[in-house]
């Protein structure tokens, strides 16, 4: 195996991460989520789509963590699953099995032997574990360590909102995500996986949302649209369902980008279910900048 395969994998892995915070486009701070505009509260018989949203994006928050089943498809690029638990009560925390299943993605991590992997989640760095294949050409370890203050370089203004997204990726982040759209309607009452829920959505515009809900310098976001134009995003819509506990059991976001039409759907359940993520060995672990190094690349993109 060549080392451009390796190289093309620790990046790719990066990309991937990247462009995926950035469909998924949840936001730290939402405008519209004021603290002198509360929700009406749970007695009331008619709320309107943004008290109830409101509420539920307190209820959510405030679960601290849950389990995840999700699935993303960007184009011809990737297509892939990801199943496993997350918590947000200190920083993000958790574990997910991320398995790619159709695409480029699948296509380069196939020729690693796997098209699977580990992914672990804490609140400075984000863990890949390859497999073993993998692991033969990158110097005997397993698990690359990518950290966000990294992968803000790599990417350049795009970067540092993905460092700032992958520190507030919260299922109530979605919820906060419709309340900023402007653009919220009550579609109805369904049935989640057999739980009742009422439907949400709205359309939101990813590059004026950017603006307004990132803690990005003006120099940073200027950046962010030139890229988000670039990969040729513009608006997208964003479906939830909530329950009758005000939490957050689905949600959809779709879009487009140049690279092809993207989607991500994701289910969340078991409300405060215990999380517990630890950094994995040193000993078996390379940071993804000294790794690309190792195999002939820099380690930073502009």
């Amino acid at each position: 195996m060549k080392c451009t395969t390796v190289r093309r994998v620790i990046l790719s892995i990066a990309a991937v991460t990247a462009l995926s915070g950035v469909a998924a486009c949840n936001s730290s701070d939402s405008g519209g989520s004021g603290k002198d505009d509360k929700a009406s509260g749970k007695g009331a018989t008619h709320l309107s789509p943004i008290a109830a949203l409101r509420t539920a994006e307190k209820s959510t928050d405030g679960a601290d963590s849950a389990k995840v089943e999700s699935t993303t498809t960007m184009g011809s690029l990737m297509s892939m699953t990801a199943d496993g638990a997350l918590g947000w009560a200190d920083g993000l925390t958790g574990n997910l099995t991320i398995t790619y299943t159709g695409g480029t993605m699948a296509d380069t991590m196939k020729q690693l032997g796997t098209t699977s992997m580990q992914a672990r989640y804490l609140p400075d760095a984000y863990y890949a574990k390859m497999g073993e294949k993998f692991a033969e050409q990158a110097g005997g370890k397993h698990w690359i360590r990518y950290g966000y203050d990294d992968l803000a370089d790599l990417g350049g203004s795009s970067g540092a909102y993905l460092k700032d997204q992958m520190q507030n990726t919260t299922p109530n982040q979605s919820v906060k995500l419709l309340l900023a759209s402007g653009d919220v309607k009550k579609v109805g009452t369904e049935k989640v996986r057999g739980v009742n829920t009422t439907h949400y959505s709205g359309t939101v515009d990813v590059a004026d949302l950017a603006g307004k809900n990132s803690n990005l310098t003006a120099s940073q976001l200027a950046g962010l649209k030139k890229q988000l134009t670039q990969a040729g995003v513009s608006t997208e819509t964003v479906d939830i369902w909530v329950d009758d506990q005000d939490l957050l059991v689905k949600k959809v976001e779709k879009g487009e980008m140049s690279a092809g039409e993207y989607t991500q759907t994701a289910y969340y359940s078991d409300y405060g279910v215990k999380v517990s993520a630890t950094k994995p060995p040193a000993s078996d672990t390379e940071d993804f900048k000294e790794l690309l190094k190792k195999q002939g690349g820099t380690g930073t993109t502009s």
